[in-house]
């Protein structure tokens, strides 16, 4: 049976799409079931779905769902069956549907439009999503109801909170409504910041924090009693801890999704940030969507993961991508064979056949670990190496045979080497067991439907960021200043992945080991022989294929010198 994007196919049905799948790529033909959901992108899963029952696939269709037909449709209905009505030609109503067995869209729809043929297409089930987000939104609480809040009435606190629903309760729909704004605009964190004489919300999308949206100062400690609540937190330490860290869950048109919780006191109150860790829309896959790396890239990502033992180490400063990219590798190495663990904080990414064990506390690291060497893994997932004994620890699970997969905070890879060394490892152990440093960025992607073509590199952009004379005539494509509905008027749509891999092999492990090089060195000798992915050539190939601008790519890479 297999299990896909919250749906299930049973026996019959499954050996069906399998052997569409085959027959689009022979290498499925002897996949496991339960490996699908790892090794099949979405688009060509739900291509042969439609492939089976002749129906035509849409992956893309949310922007042109009628919103009237919602009218009188329950979002939560047409959620859980996988269904959204998208527009009505003629006498025929056009019905998205993303598990065409199903009979839900049928029964559900026949009597609300009684006179109507329904005629079903395939898409994805996160373009459904997406057409019911579109049109389904709670308007949140007005100003003068937020000014009537009674800052000492105190609510109890909501295990899982709906943010979806209607409440009568102010409080509750002005979190409500903030956190589905920012689970609709793909946000990535939200902050709740106090200054002087105003407080307010931003999101951060596309690593860039969005215009700021004021709330009632006087609302500041009953809006942080709340998030406390949240997650079943005394209200007391409100005043008395430096920082909390905390967790809870949202229900977004049941779909859960994890919010990790931090807060620390300012001059003026306090700053709350909250990380989103949609699950929902986690399905990674290498060479694929912000992960859609060049064929350069990805072979040499492919040849770190057929390492057989060893340290593969990510770093890249905090947002560019670290952990989604080696949950990508986990996919791809995860077969039924090996035994893998993963021990992070917190489990963001949840893979069928992959036990992840989900880190309370500092205090539980070291017992974990050491338990996870006694439970015959091949491969470790360590969540980042933050100090010295998670740097031990991870450098002796790879001495003992192990593939360990982890991330670090450094600008470059070479500097993974010297952060180990000042954590307190020494060189030589490094050297033996490190097998591949890689560096990340994510790089934000011009819009399509509005970016504007230049023709060259100005002069003085060629000086600053060392571009040879080529470029002054060079077509371009820069960020249109006011952006276009497509993009939320930003002038950019999603981010994109580039990487830098620098393999660790046993000859440059033993110049490493003697001091006959160092990192730098040894990263200058790579960049010199141009054969492998570097992350200023990854961004300037992104910018000559017009994906992307000097602006976006200089907010991410120190450009200002030279590879030469």
């Amino acid at each position: 049976m297999i299990d896909y994007d919250g749906m299930s196919f049973n026996d019959l049905i499954s050996s069906r799409i399998m052997q569409a799948l085959s027959t689009h790529d022979p290498q499925f033909a002897e996949l496991p079931h339960d490996q699908v959901g790892n090794r099949v992108t979405r688009n060509c899963f739900m291509a042969a779905v439609a492939k089976i029952n002749g129906m035509p696939f849409f992956p893309k269709l949310a922007e042109f769902c009628d919103a009237t037909l919602h009218a009188n449709c329950d979002p939560t209905a047409l959620t859980r069956g996988f269904f959204t009505p998208v527009s009505i030609s003629g006498d025929k109503l056009i019905v998205a549907v993303a598990n065409p067995w199903s009979p839900l869209p049928d029964e559900y729809l026949a009597p609300r439009f009684p006179d109507l043929e329904i005629v079903k297409v395939v898409t994805l089930a996160g373009e459904i999503s997406r057409a019911i987000e579109a049109v389904a939104s709670n308007a949140g609480p007005s100003r003068s109801e937020l000014e009537a809040i009674d800052v000492e009435d105190l609510d109890e606190g909501i295990r899982d909170f709906d943010v979806t629903t209607d409440y009568d309760e102010p409080m509750a729909q002005l979190v409500a409504t903030i956190m589905a704004d920012a689970v609709k605009t793909r946000a990535s964190d939200v902050h709740f910041k106090v200054e002087k004489e105003v407080f307010y919300y931003t999101f951060r999308v596309d690593g860039d924090l969005q215009p700021k949206v004021e709330i009632p100062m006087k609302l500041k400690d009953r809006l942080d009693a709340f998030l406390l609540n949240l997650m079943k937190l005394p209200t007391e330490i409100r005043n008395t801890a430096p920082g909390i860290s905390g967790r809870f869950t949202i229900s977004y048109f049941h779909r859960p999704i994890d919010i990790r919780y931090e807060r620390h006191r300012t001059y003026r109150g306090y700053h709350v940030t909250m990380r989103l860790l949609d699950k929902g829309h986690i399905n990674v896959t290498l060479g694929k969507g912000t992960l859609a790396f060049d064929e350069e890239t990805l072979f040499e990502l492919y040849k770190v993961m057929k390492i057989p033992a060893g340290i593969i180490v990510m770093s890249g400063p905090t947002g560019s991508g670290k952990s989604t990219t080696l949950n990508a590798i986990l996919r791809e190495l995860n077969r039924p064979e090996v035994n893998i663990l993963t021990l992070e904080n917190p489990v963001e990414d949840e893979v069928a056949g992959i036990t992840h064990c989900d880190l309370k506390s500092a205090k539980e690291f070291k017992p974990m670990i050491s338990s996870f060497m006694r439970s015959d893994p091949d491969i470790i997932l360590m969540g980042e190496v933050r100090d010295i004994e998670s740097a031990e620890l991870a450098i002796e699970a790879a001495v003992t045979g192990h593939k360990v997969l982890t991330t670090i905070h450094t600008p470059r890879a070479s500097q993974i080497i010297e952060r180990f060394e000042q954590l307190g490892i020494e060189r030589w152990k490094i050297a033996q067991t490190l097998k591949a440093a890689c560096a990340q960025r994510l790089i934000k992607v011009l819009c399509p439907y509005c970016k504007e073509p230049t023709e060259g590199v100005g002069e003085k952009d060629r000086r600053v960021f060392c571009l040879d004379e080529s470029w002054a005539s060079t077509p371009v494509f820069t960020a249109s200043q006011n952006g276009c509905a497509e993009c939320r008027n930003t002038g950019y749509n999603g981010r994109t992945a580039i990487l830098e891999i620098i393999p660790i092999t046993p000859k440059v492990s033993d110049q490493l080991s003697k001091g006959e090089i160092s990192p730098y060195e040894l990263e200058v000798r790579i960049q010199e022989e141009g054969v492998l992915p570097n992350l200023r050539r990854s961004g300037l190939r992104l910018f000559r294929e017009g994906k992307t601008d000097l602006a976006a790519i200089s907010k991410v890479i120190d450009m200002t010198y030279s590879d030469d």
